[in-house]
This record gives structure tokens, sequence and C-alpha cells, in this order.
């Protein structure tokens, strides 16, 4: 038993005062992580909501880690040779720190998104703040590992002497990088012009390779679209900077779209425009900015009616441009089916010389 209580002696050895310290520091995480949850479950605070789903668990190992660090660098003074214990201590501290630090970035991006106004009409601004927000966090975070890295490896004397002669080589070195890593950070350097200059957002509707979709996701290298067929393209970053492609929602959600038929002479404009606004009334599609019904072209026996409608974004245009055709072709039928496309045949007879002689 000698040897077990010779254990336990805080003179010779620091295992009982650190088992001592991590206790306390998991009762101490337990009761604020309960605190968290009480004030989570009581008040309605999306900061607080935020703060229960992310930091828990994290606070589960820091809390401990802290106290036991700060007692093994206090043993550490005056038993160095229980420096190797302390080392272990605070490079765990280092990497639950940088975790913890990410988590708290990872809080803020939920904070901020949830102040964001999606169910509008015309969400263009929260799209913008969207994209920005997210583009910026993934920056963030890779910035604090590697920072938290650094830290790690230059707390260590024998690394530090290494970094020296890294740093040394650090100009052959980075074009070596460059040369190597070219398109890589030609992705990086396009994926932050994109977020703040922003020619596309999260959400945007795009024609891309000849492909209507939506801008699903935007990453620090490439570009998702959400095909409208639920297929996925996945395109470069630097695509939407070297390549031209079409952007219905850059500015605005809101869109114009069109209909267009091709009629016989006879059809009845007036009429037509008067039953496309009704139509039009008819239906919370139309945003009742702007419409028109207009003659734009003729093709021989036809002629080409235009009607223009407006719309809040592009799925309400879309479906407004075919509840319009329906309605239209449906009122065309009943009421002017002479107006219908139709094809005129002309009978010939032979004339008395064998000559065809001309007759309707």
């Amino acid at each position: 038993m000698d040897p077990f209580f010779e254990l336990l002696d805080y003179k010779n050895t620091p295992w009982l005062i650190i088992l001592l310290a991590g206790v306390i520091g998991l009762i101490v995480s337990v009761m604020l992580i309960s605190l968290i949850k009480i004030t989570a479950s009581k008040k309605q605070w999306r900061a607080v909501r935020a703060i229960r789903e992310n930091l828990s668990s994290v606070l589960y190992f820091f809390v401990p880690l802290v106290f036991i660090t700060a007692v093994l660098k206090t043993y550490s003074l005056s038993n160095p040779h229980y420096e190797w214990s302390f080392a272990i201590s605070k490079t765990a501290l280092i990497a639950v720190t940088t975790w913890l630090i990410a988590r708290i970035v990872i809080i803020v991006e939920k904070i901020l998104i949830d102040q964001l106004d999606f169910d509008t009409p015309d969400n263009n601004q929260a799209r913008r703040m969207f994209t920005k927000i997210k583009f910026v966090k993934r920056i963030v975070i890779i910035l604090i590992v590697t920072i938290g890295v650094s830290i790690l490896l230059l707390s260590f004397d024998s690394v530090r002497q290494y970094g020296v002669g890294i740093l040394t080589s650090a100009g052959i070195f980075s074009v070596i990088i460059g040369f190597a890593a070219q398109k890589s950070l030609a992705n990086l350097m396009a994926g932050i012009q994109i977020a703040f200059t922003q020619p596309i957002k999260i959400d945007d509707v795009v024609i891309v390779e000849g492909e209507w979709g939506r801008i699903e996701e935007i990453n620090l290298t490439y570009v998702v679209v959400n095909i409208w067929d639920l297929r996925r393209i996945v395109l470069p970053i630097t695509y939407f900077i070297e390549t031209p492609f079409q952007n219905w929602t850059r500015n605005d959600s809101a869109l114009i779209g069109t209909a267009f038929f091709q009629l016989n002479y006879l059809t009845p404009v007036p009429k037509l425009r008067e039953k496309l606004k009704d139509i039009l009334n008819q239906t919370p599609l139309w945003d009742g900015r702007s419409w028109a019904l207009q003659v734009t072209d003729t093709q021989g026996q036809l002629m080409v009616v235009r009607a223009l409608m407006s719309a809040r974004n592009s799925s309400e245009t879309f479906d407004l441009r075919c509840f319009v055709r329906e309605k239209l072709i449906e009122f065309i039928v009943q009421e002017y089916p002479d107006a219908l496309p139709s094809t005129r045949v002309e009978d010939f007879k032979m004339g008395p010389v064998g000559f065809p002689k001309a007759g309707v």
C-alpha cells in the first residue's frame, strides 16, 4: 500500500491534484451548460439557443483543461521534471481552444443568419448578406485553424528552431508552392472576389452551360448549381469570373415574363388585351407592376402576339407565364376559334389546254 499512497502524495506526484482540478472543472462546466440550457428553454433568445446547440460539447473539455493546465503549470515551476505533463496539457488546451473559437464563429454566423428575412418576395439583400456571411465564416475558420497550429508548433523549442530554417527558405518555398497550386490559389482568390463583388449569390437564378438553375452552394473553390430537374452542375469558382453567364436575379428578384402566340389575322387583339388584364387581376402571381399585349411580328399567314407580365421572382414568373398561356388559349378556343392558326388550301382545276386554273 505504501507505493499507492506515495503515488497520491501531492509532494511527489501531481496526479491527485490533477484529478481534483479535472473534477472541479467538470463540475463547473456541467453547471455552466445547465445554466445555458435553462436560459435557452425559458428565454427564446436566438443567441442563447445557438450557444446551447454549438458550444455545450466543447465546454465539457475546455473548462477542465483550463483547471488542469493551471495546476500543472504551477506544479512544474517547483518540479521541473514534470514539465512534460504540462506540455501535454498545454497542447490539448491549445487544440480545444481552437475548437472553441471555431464554434464561436459558427454561433456568430447563425445569429447573423437568423436576423435575415428570406420570406419576403424580394429577398435579394438577405441573399447578399447570406453569401458574404458564409464565405467569411469559412475564411475565418481556416485562419483560426492555421493560427492554432502555428501556436502549437511555436510552443515547443525544438520545433521553433526548425521554424527558423523554414522561414529562411520561405522565398523559394513560396515560389514552388505558387507554381504547384496555381489553380487552387486562383480559385481561392476568385472566391474572395465573388464574396464581396457578388456576381452570384446563394439562390440566384442563373443560366450556365445552357441550363437553368439556382446557386445552391458557394464554396472556397467551386460552386454547385441546382438544375430545374434536380441535377447538379459543379463548376470551378473561376467559371463565374472568366465565363459570361446569365444572372436573372443579380440586383432584383422581380422579373418580366413573356408568352408568345401565333394567331390568325382575324384575331381581335383589343379583346385579347382586355382578357389578359382580367387574367392577371385574378391571380396573386402577378405583382401588379407591369403588363402588355402587343403584335410583335408577322410570319406569312400568321401574326405573333406577345403577352408581357411581371412577377416577384423567377419561380412565380414561370408559373404566371404558364397560367396566362392556358387561360388565353382557353379564351381563344371558346370565344374566337377563327383566330387559331389555320392552313389555307387552294383547289386547282385543269383549264381547257391543260394549264391549271386556280380557284378557292
